[in-house]
């Protein structure tokens, strides 16, 4: 007989669960969302335009230029062997070493 009241118990608050409507007894339920302290409608705020990083937030960079490099968490001098604008990448030759490495442009600080 207790697992029965179990099994009833358990299957109701589990449909309870899944049903759509909010059991909320919340005193401002009733009342709409934007309005002032007159009862009026107050006009929705106006939505910012989404951050578009701008062509001078990103460094304009070219063959041959002096750049500082992040790689690793490690802070490098370099110099700019090709830029790929498309993809984001630059392909760039690091101070002391013969072999060219390609990096994001983010992480790259011209000089």
């Amino acid at each position: 007989m207790t697992r029965i009241i179990f099994a009833v118990l358990l299957l109701s608050l589990s449909i309870a669960a899944c049903e759509p409507g909010s059991t909320e007894t919340n005193s401002n339920a009733n009342s709409p969302a934007n309005t002032n302290a007159n009862g009026q409608a107050s006009p929705a705020p106006a939505a910012s335009p989404s951050p578009v990083a701008s062509p001078s937030a990103t460094p304009q960079l070219k063959a041959g230029d002096k750049v500082k490099v992040t790689t690793n968490g490690v802070i490098s001098d370099a110099t700019v062997v090709s830029v790929d604008e498309k993809t984001g990448q630059v392909t760039v030759r690091l101070q002391g070493e013969t072999k060219e490495k390609t990096v994001a442009i983010r992480d790259i600080v011209k000089q």
